[in-house]
């Protein structure tokens, strides 16, 4: 058998990974307001859709809204009135997190423990990279890094899974529809919640 034909075959062999983080059927977070509380009700499918532990997404969620809550059974209640535009941003934050790789866009990934280090290991291409933990400041600054109603420029580094361009400033996390990765922007923040913030194109 030759070259080419050897290598035809290699490559009909190969896992089908072809997509993009699209692939990830999440169902969207269906939010309930509670008097003070607000509850998220499908929080464990959200969590199997990931393929992660329904308390791990539970408390990724309470950092990026800066609130506190609880989990039981399939269902998280946190402290606040949160929109769902608010947990879904949420949510998009811990895939670009913890679900999808850095170098290939896929979500096929596990989350392993090596040496006391969380690692996000991709079974399509083989990478890995420790999972930086982000924790919101508790301390207050002299002047936050964004605030509502500011304009800003800012790189789109990520995608979301809606298509939305994801940008970092400080301990934000910034969701921008229209714009894509790679864009230096400039933005309009319309609203932020916890460390998410979501703005649109300026001007």
């Amino acid at each position: 058998m030759d070259y080419d034909a050897s290598l035809d075959r290699a490559l009909e062999e190969v896992p089908d990974y072809t997509g993009s983080e699209e692939r990830l059927d999440v169902p969207e977070p269906t939010a309930q307001k509670d008097g003070a509380f607000t509850r998220l009700t499908n929080l464990g499918a959200i969590a199997d859709a990931l393929s992660r532990d329904p308390e791990h997404l539970h408390r990724a969620i309470q950092r990026e809204l800066g609130t506190n809550g609880q989990y039981d059974a399939g269902r998280s209640r946190y402290n606040g009135s949160f929109s769902a535009e608010d947990l879904d941003g949420a949510i998009d934050s811990y895939v670009q997190e913890f679900v999808i790789c850095s170098e290939c866009g896929l979500p096929d990934t596990r989350l392993v423990m090596e040496d006391r280090t969380l690692m996000l290991r991709c079974d399509a291409c083989g990478a890995f990279r420790p999972v930086t933990k982000r924790t919101g400041s508790t301390q207050q600054t002299d002047r936050p890094t964004i605030e509502e109603g500011g304009n800003y420029q800012v790189e789109i580094t990520g995608t979301g899974r809606k298509g939305d361009g994801v940008a970092e400033r400080g301990e934000y996390t910034i969701f921008v529809p229209g714009a894509s990765e790679g864009d230096v922007v400039d933005i309009y923040v319309d609203n932020i919640s916890g460390t998410l913030a979501f703005a649109r194109l300026a001007g």
